[in-house]
């Protein structure tokens, strides 16, 4: 068992850079389960913590089958037909739609061509087991690395864009 957790390498450069990829966009969509920690762990703090007041102040859209309302300030659910309701928003922001976390949905965007760009962290950690991005046998989706940095604690920020097939 790795002793090394995730949070380890979120603090000081890499939570500036992942708060400034949320920052960059205009919306940021979540899936339930994402939701909900997000808003358990941002949605009451009244500390004045800076990146609970950017993350409560963010229009959040929620993609969801279960839930019936999403009642965390500044948040909208999108029920239905989640591509249309995805097309739709595009449209109508005409911004950027951004993502943290949300591994079921981000699995369902790929496979629909719905991901523009993806931004992956790659932390120096060998783990025996783990979520794939597509979980079928043989699943393949071509990527186009069009950008890298390495941070000082070994974290690689990969970009990529779909490639063409």
């Amino acid at each position: 068992m790795c002793s090394l957790a995730l949070p380890d390498y979120l603090t000081g450069a890499l939570g500036q850079l992942v708060g400034g990829l949320i920052a960059a966009n205009d919306t940021l969509l979540l899936g339930r389960v994402t939701y909900e920690g997000f808003a358990a762990a941002f949605g009451s703090d009244t500390s004045g913590n800076p990146d609970a007041a950017q993350m409560n102040s963010f229009p959040k859209v929620v993609v969801s089958t279960t839930l019936q309302r999403a009642d965390w300030q500044n948040s909208t659910l999108l029920s239905g037909d989640v591509a249309e309701g995805i097309a739709r928003l595009k449209q109508q922001l005409g911004g950027t739609i951004g993502m943290s976390g949300s591994g079921t949905l981000v699995r369902w965007l790929l496979r629909q061509g719905l991901v523009d760009e993806l931004h992956l962290l790659v932390m120096p950690v060998i783990v025996g087991s783990g979520k794939r991005l597509l979980e079928g046998e043989g699943d393949q989706l071509p990527l186009k690395l069009t950008d890298s940095v390495t941070h000082g604690n070994g974290v690689l920020h990969l970009t990529y864009t779909p490639a063409a097939t």
